[in-house]
Parts: structure tokens; sequence; C-alpha cells
């Protein structure tokens, strides 16, 4: 209860301002948790087995590859199977591109959800913060003569509570946008490696076999 009892009194201070930035941090967490969970299932990152099967490859042993490479739970190892099976055609290559550019785009769901929480939360932040200042000011002149400063300072106090808050959605959110672009970035490198060594193995190229 004193959770939520400290909740109830942020958004009383900050008004509107703060419960649209409770709920976009809401969704950031729903999302980054998705994102997580998909990550996991698709084996990003976790591609042992997948490389074992590639070296297999490399070393022109197709049939015990595509053996070794029925044991990996990687996202790109369907691609790699059907790549393995079909033969050489003119425009084969642009095909995989294109499969393998949509499977990373899967990956990439949601990231301009994220990017656009962090850019947004720390300006609504500054907004409600300028609005705070304003009945502030309001209620500064309507006091007239008499001037309490610590009417002021409250005022300036509760104001800045929508920027803490707009900073503490945003900073979080920029790191965990940050670490899902770095992996998807890895996965796009290495999902190009594996293409080219299933159409272009080193076996094709007698001065790579033995380089």
């Amino acid at each position: 209860m004193s959770i939520l009892e400290t909740l109830k009194g942020i958004l009383a201070l900050g008004g509107p301002v703060v419960g649209i930035l409770f709920v976009m941090s809401v969704l950031t967490l729903s999302v980054t948790l998705y994102k997580f969970w998909q990550f996991s299932v698709s084996g990003v990152g976790r591609h042992r087995v997948l490389s074992e099967a590639l070296e297999i490859w490399d070393a022109g042993d197709q049939q015990a590859a595509q053996e070794h490479l029925a044991k990996s739970r990687s996202y790109l190892a369907p691609l790699l199977r059907a790549a393995m099976k079909t033969p050489n055609l003119p425009s084969f290559e642009a095909r995989l591109d294109a499969e393998a550019g949509l499977a990373l785009a899967g990956l990439e769901r949601g990231f301009r959800l994220l990017d656009t929480v962090a850019q947004l939360a720390p300006l609504l932040g500054l907004f409600g913060t300028v609005l705070g200042m304003i009945d502030a000011f309001q209620n500064l002149q309507a006091a007239g003569s008499v001037v309490d400063p610590s009417l002021l300072a409250g005022g300036i106090w509760v104001a800045l509570v929508t920027t803490a808050v707009g900073l503490a959605v945003a900073m979080p959110t920029s790191m965990v946008l940050a670490w899902f672009e770095s992996r998807t970035s890895r996965e796009r490198v290495f999902a190009d490696k594996a293409l080219r060594t299933v159409i272009a193995p080193n076996q094709s190229f007698p001065s790579l076999a033995h380089a």
C-alpha cells in the first residue's frame, strides 16, 4: 500500500503530465519484457550449434552440416537450412538477403516506440515543469504585496517533479534501447556472414581454403 500511496502522491503533485509519463513507463516496461522474451525464444546471440554447422559446411561436408544444423534452435536455422538445400539460382542471394532482413525486422519491432518514449519523456517532463512554474507565479501574483517565499519555493518544487519523472522514464529506456540495438546489429553481421558462408563456402575458392 505504501508504494501505491507514493504513486498517488506523485500523480497528485505532477498532475496529468505525470499521469501520461506513468502510462508511458508501463508501456515501455511491457515492450521491454516482450523483447527480452522474444530475443530469448529466438536464440539471439546463441548460435554455437549453428556456427558449428557452418564450419562443417565450410569444410565441404554438406550432409553432416545439414544434420548438425537440425539441432539448432536459432531463428536463422530455417533460413540456412533452405539455403543449403536450394540450388544457387541467379536471384537466390537477393532472396536470401530479403528473408534475412525480414527476420531481423521482426527483432527490431518495438524499437521505434522505445525511441519515441526516450525522446518524448524529457520534453513532457519539461512541459509539466513550465506549467507548474506558471501556476506558481500566478499564485504568487494573487498573494499581492504579502509575499511568502515558501509559496514560491513550494510551487517550484512541485513543478520540478515532472522533470524528474520524465528523466526517470527516459534514461532507462535509452539504455535498454541501446542494448537491444547493439544486439540486433551483431545479429545482422552474423546473419550476413552465415548466408555468405552457405552461398560461397571456402571449398568454392581454393585460395581461401588453403589460406
